[in-house]
């Protein structure tokens, strides 16, 4: 799948609080990798995320290999409940 960096840094930056730790719980994975999955680039705690990046606008686009943590990170966003206190 691809999308661009500037994409998946705003669906990183919509996660509840808290979000990355549980993703990283789920998965069975270190926190530190999901945040690399994000675009972080602090390898030494945390493995590289099957993911290459070419240079582009909107911070280039991100060729990803494996979508789970995106999806969870979606989902995660969309279970959260709307300024009028419905869900979204």
């Amino acid at each position: 799948m691809n999308i661009t960096f500037e994409e998946l840094r705003q669906i990183k930056h919509s996660l509840p609080t808290g979000s990355i730790k549980r993703i990283a719980e789920m998965l069975h994975l270190e926190e530190q990798t999901v945040r690399n999955y994000f675009g972080a680039k602090k390898y030494e705690n945390g493995k590289i995320v099957g993911q290459h990046i070419q240079p582009g606008p909107s911070g280039g686009i991100v060729s990803l290999h494996d979508k789970t943590i995106l999806e969870l990170a979606k989902n995660m966003i969309g279970d959260m409940p709307t300024a009028a206190g419905g869900q979204n």
